[in-house]
């Protein structure tokens, strides 16, 4: 699969884009289990950690990441099926406020990562190139749906990284 063109997804998006292998499917996939064990090292003490003042704690970036895999797949979705009405964007900062990530424990959140993820995986790996190359609007800005999958794996990508730099 070609990496999608620039015209194709909002230009805050490259940072993410741009951390994608050719292989965006497969690393999807990899995604679906290497998130999870690395979860699965951080202790139920340390979950609750956040790098600063203000800053969303472990639990709260897996949270994060879930509610996004969610939204974006939803996007692709709508997209893919031809659906031209403009999709609203959604403040992440409010929907981690509005959820109970610190209240969970952070092997549930692994388990429902990985298992969003690999109803993702079949859904984007049933998708035909003319799906792919749909677009549609959301958060007024357009995007195609083969966008939409390279913005979800570099979101993970962009998230673990973080979480290995300043949480871990």
């Amino acid at each position: 699969m070609n990496r999608p063109q620039d015209d194709e997804f909002a230009p805050y998006y490259a940072t993410y884009i741009n951390t994608v292998s050719e292989n965006v499917l497969g690393e999807m996939e990899y995604q679906a289990t290497s998130l999870p064990a690395l979860l699965k090292l951080i202790s139920d003490e340390k979950s609750c950690y956040a790098y600063a003042v203000g800053k969303w704690t472990i639990k709260e970036l897996v949270g994060h990441m879930i509610d996004t895999e969610r939204i974006m797949a939803y996007r692709a979705l709508r997209i893919a099926r031809n659906d031209k009405t403009p999709l609203a964007g959604f403040e992440e900062n409010d929907y981690v406020a509005n959820a109970s990530f610190n209240d969970r424990n952070l092997q549930s959140l692994a388990d429902e990562f990985a298992a969003v993820r690999r109803a993702n995986s079949y859904f984007f790996n049933s998708l035909t190139e003319e799906e792919y190359n749909r677009r549609g609007t959301a958060s007024e800005k357009p995007v195609s749906v083969r966008a939409l999958l390279y913005i979800l794996v570099g979101h993970v990508n962009h998230h673990r990284r973080i979480l290995e730099e300043r949480y871990l």
